[in-house]
């Protein structure tokens, strides 16, 4: 068995010292030796738990998960996460809460955190509200451990706001690090998708109302590692300023190119990862976020049949077989956060052909396992002080995960 030296020897090459107490909100407010700092304890933890050794930091505390909207992978991922740091989790289920009583934001955070080590929230419905609620809730806690009301402050995690989705995110880069990079070491690995063209492509729904949060991450996070990323998308369908700002940034210093194309095919020539994945126009997210703040029920009704119309104009934006021979030897990796609409299976008309999906299931499946280790560095360098120490610790302890090898 190889050991934990390799990342630990990494990760005395990084600084990543403000990471220690600190929380997760965007993946561009963190240096590049963070996000390394990041992705190698991911691998880490992976090793450990793959070599039967327990990763449990913790002998109590509580990780609380607060989902504002639904979720599978990312509800499931932060649960594990949790539990390989020995952090049990609960769900802050607002319905049963005081919230609608009009308790405030700072009391519930308080409320929840007396014995909490890790808040994960997503909040991604609203445009200029979920990262916004973030901030607010650390506000909170922050405040709580300055005045004595909380022993400690738990580390926040953004599990999907309305900006960027970074657990996801990462996880797609840390697979395609291991499925492209050629390297066990993380540096020559990186290096070597350098230049690597990436597809993210706008892709047909039948459903409304997808947040932007995916394309924006991966236009925010390849374009930092010098992949040459082409965002592609109908008339209508442009994602926030902001982000493609932080895009062109991220390009002027690693040297990749970010480019914008109203066409699927143009996109997808010659590609070496393709991302097709449906979102709602960010203008009819800021709208529908103005309806449900005045309660219009009516407008938004008329606004969903607007979108759905809209969408329905572009549905020859589909990731199909002849789409797929387009890329680079016909071989391109295909990515996808989950759950994929699927033509003819999970809708008459969708994202991706059912050939394709089939293909690439097992990819994704592996590209989907990447998230709870992500999540669980995110956490494991928030609350340990010395990491390299740690994991030398804890694969020295070699404390068995079970008892059946």
């Amino acid at each position: 068995m190889s050991n934990v030296k390799k990342y630990t020897n990494k990760l005395d090459k990084l600084n990543f010292d403000k990471m220690y107490n600190g929380d997760f909100f965007l993946t561009w407010e963190k240096t590049d030796d963070e996000i390394a700092a990041v992705f190698t304890v991911a691998d880490a933890l992976r090793h450990l738990r793959e070599n039967n050794i327990s990763t449990k930091i913790f002998d109590s505390g509580l990780g609380i998960s607060l989902f504002r909207d639904n979720s599978t992978r990312t509800r499931f991922s932060f649960a594990s996460a949790c539990n390989l740091l020995g952090l049990e989790v609960q769900d802050l289920d607002e319905g049963k809460s005081q919230i609608a009583h009009g308790e405030t934001v700072r009391e519930t955070a308080n409320m929840i955190s007396f014995m909490a080590d890790a808040i994960g929230i997503r909040d991604d419905m609203y445009i200029g509200k979920g990262n916004t609620y973030m901030h607010n809730v650390v506000d909170a806690v922050t405040a709580g451990n300055r005045d004595g009301v909380l022993e400690q402050k738990p580390t926040l995690v953004n599990l999907q706001c309305d900006i960027d989705h970074p657990t996801q995110c990462m996880a797609d880069m840390l697979h395609c690090i291991h499925e492209l990079g050629g390297s066990d070491d993380l540096d020559t690995a990186i290096a070597n998708l350098k230049g690597k063209k990436v597809a993210m492509t706008w892709a047909y729904s039948p459903s409304y109302g997808k947040p932007l949060s995916v394309p924006q991450g991966v236009v925010g996070l390849f374009t930092r590692f010098g992949m040459d990323v082409t965002l592609a998308y109908p008339q209508g369908y442009e994602i926030m300023d902001e982000v493609a700002e932080v895009a062109k940034a991220n390009c002027q210093k690693s040297g990749a190119k970010f480019s914008i194309t109203n066409d699927m095919a143009e996109a997808f020539k010659d590609a070496d990862i393709v991302y097709p994945k449906s979102w709602a126009p960010f203008k009819a997210m800021e709208e529908r976020t103005e309806l449900y703040g005045k309660g219009d029920l009516d407008g938004i009704k008329a606004l969903e049949k607007k979108l759905l119309a809209q969408n329905a104009e572009h549905k020859d934006w589909e990731c199909t077989e002849d789409m797929m021979k387009l890329t680079r030897d016909g071989k391109a990796l295909y990515l996808h956060c989950l759950p994929a609409d699927i033509t003819d299976v999970s809708c008459d008309a969708g994202e991706v052909a059912a050939t394709v999906f089939d293909r690439y299931r097992d990819p994704l499946y592996k590209q989907a396992s990447f998230k709870p280790y992500i999540i669980a560095a995110m956490i494991f360098l928030a609350k340990v002080k010395n990491p390299q120490e740690t994991l030398k610790k804890l694969e020295k302890e070699g404390k068995l995960r079970h008892q059946g090898e």
